[in-house]
């Protein structure tokens, strides 16, 4: 008996899909544990494999095309089985009943127009929009597009060339969900030849989607507030040069902030918390979220247990996660449970700026670069290494004052490694 496969949650905040590409094609026979697909998510591209096994003899979404969680992604079965039924099973729910009630409304509409024998000219009008209702002409070959009323509907209110759109109804029929979902193609310099302006157009990722959503939700919903404090890097990067002078050991910066960060929640664990609605969550582990830019957005691999880590050990653990994130192989659990979040765009020149919190955590961390400034201490005019680091908190868990105290405890880890050393 045919299975369907359908578009799997592979991460908690995953909404839909985007199958990047297809490793079978119609009528491969498949094994439990082969590679079907690779699929990307809203943080990344995952490799996913058969749990049945069969001849693959549907395949529901096509190399770059998206699909909600659950809607059919392929079905597999035996040789020459009859899948039809499946397919129109996936027809189903409320974009269904609502097409099917349009049609059934169309229908009746049409045969109370032919039967009216009394009004023969709105008869005759009826039956010339019956065909534009239910069909229209795509080709030369006087090939017929299934559309529904209501697709057709939602297709003339947003411009959309039914011609472009891939029906996922009974027999290719195009329905309300094949226009929610269409995605236009890039439009060039030609398309937009009337108005002089030339622009492209390119789909949005599923990743770029979720950063949107999350980081919305989180600035129009945490109250944020912001602490900047300077910070004397001239011991830091001393200590820094001095390990790195062994030749099997390399750390960054970002790992002793990393590092003087997590000293510092251990210390002021109100910081490590999280709005829970109802309930503040401290959190009695300390995982820190170590943002990492990549072509499509933003991902925020997490070292966790920070506070127990040593510098080498947290430096080995981000560049992997780096490594993985640009190859896009992070998997969920290289993702999840952070508390705490780092933003670092001191090597792009950046000296400071302000960073949206991080759901569920209560602050992060913005961090600039390290420049040469003229700087006075004890009473001469020197010149030093200064970093700005920017604290965004949520003022419904933490207060300005615990915010101070913890950028306190953090500058002076690093104004003295040492100590985080110990």
């Amino acid at each position: 008996m045919a299975e369907v496969i359908k578009m799997p949650r592979l991460s908690d905040t995953m909404q839909e899909g985007t199958v990047a590409k297809w490793h079978v094609k119609v009528g491969d026979k498949v094994s439990e544990g082969d590679l079907l697909a690779e699929i990307e998510t809203d943080k990344a591209t995952m490799e996913f494999e058969s749990f049945e096994e069969g001849f693959l003899l549907h395949i529901g979404v096509g190399e770059g095309e998206s699909a909600p969680v659950d809607s059919i992604l392929a079905i597999l079965g035996e040789k020459g089985e009859d899948i039809q039924s499946l397919l129109d099973g996936d027809d189903g729910g409320d974009d269904a009943k609502t097409d099917s009630t349009d049609d059934e409304k169309a229908s009746t509409e049409q045969d109370d127009s032919k039967s009216d024998d009394h009004k023969p000219e709105e008869s005759k009008e009826s039956s010339s929009k019956a065909p534009s209702e239910t069909e229209t002409s795509s080709n030369d070959d006087d090939e017929r597009l299934k559309v529904s009323p209501l697709a057709r509907k939602m297709a003339e209110d947003k411009g959309i060339d039914l011609a472009e759109v891939k029906g996922s109804g009974d027999g290719g029929r195009i329905v309300k969900r094949d226009i929610e979902d269409f995605k236009p193609q890039s439009k060039s310099a030609s398309a937009s030849a009337h108005s002089g302006d030339a622009y492209d157009e390119e789909p949005v990722s599923q990743m770029r989607k979720t950063i949107a959503r999350r980081l919305s939700d989180s600035k129009f919903t945490a109250p944020h507030f912001y602490l900047t404090m300077e910070i004397n890097m001239d011991k830091a990067l001393e200590t820094r040069k001095s390990i790195n002078a062994a030749d099997d050991v390399k750390i960054s910066v970002n790992d002793m902030i990393i590092k003087a960060c997590a000293v510092a929640l251990k210390q002021h664990p109100a910081i490590n918390s999280s709005w829970m609605g109802d309930t503040i969550r401290r959190n009695h582990h300390i995982n820190i979220g170590v943002a990492v830019a990549v072509d499509e957005g933003l991902l925020v691999p997490v070292v966790r247990n920070a506070d127990q880590k040593g510098l080498m050990t947290i430096g080995n653990e981000v560049r992997d996660f780096a490594g993985k994130a640009r190859d896009k192989k992070l998997q969920p659990a290289d993702w999840e449970g952070n508390t705490f979040t780092i933003s670092n765009l001191g090597m792009f020149g950046i000296d400071e700026f302000t960073a949206i919190i991080n759901p569920p955590d209560a602050c992060i961390l913005a961090v600039g670069g390290v420049k040469e400034v003229p700087v006075v201490r004890d009473g001469s005019l020197k010149v030093g290494n200064v970093m700005k680091v920017t604290l965004s908190c949520d003022h419904r868990i933490v207060d300005g004052v615990t915010g101070a105290k913890f950028l306190q405890t953090m500058k002076s880890m690093l104004e003295d490694p040492m100590r985080m050393l110990l």
